[in-house]
């Protein structure tokens, strides 16, 4: 059983930054690929970014609404992954969620059906 425990949520000002962490419990961690995916209040669950794992190289990929302030990382050690995000505005008003996925491929690696363990979420609230 995998678990994913999100952190470092909370409040910040227009133009701040956060970093999240997602901790896992799971042996095998540096083979999966880890995403952060977030849902604001009335809308979807939407994709963020993601880290490869295993063969992948550490490649990321990001959505366009968050390419060049955000920032993925994972550090195999600590079975953790990490978003750092930078000048953060009110659209990214969110509750953030990690995913670990063991079999993601390409084509669907924005995609929620692609990950099979899911955290609890961290919200995050950009306002002044």
């Amino acid at each position: 059983q995998v678990q994913l425990v999100e952190s470092g949520g909370g409040l910040v000002q227009p133009g701040g930054s956060l970093r999240l962490s997602c901790e896992a419990s799971v042996s095998s961690f540096r083979t999966y690929t880890m995403a952060w995916f977030r849902q604001a209040p009335g809308k979807e669950r939407e994709f963020v970014a993601h880290i490869r794992g295993g063969r992948g190289g550490f490649r990321s990929y990001y959505a366009d609404s968050v390419k060049g302030r955000f920032a993925i990382s994972r550090d195999n050690a600590k079975n953790t992954a990490y978003l750092q995000m930078n000048n953060l505005n009110t659209d990214d008003t969110a509750v953030y969620y990690c995913a670990a996925g063991e079999r993601v491929i390409t084509s669907t690696s924005s995609s929620l059906s692609a990950y099979d363990h899911w955290g609890q979420g961290t919200q995050v609230t950009v306002s002044s």
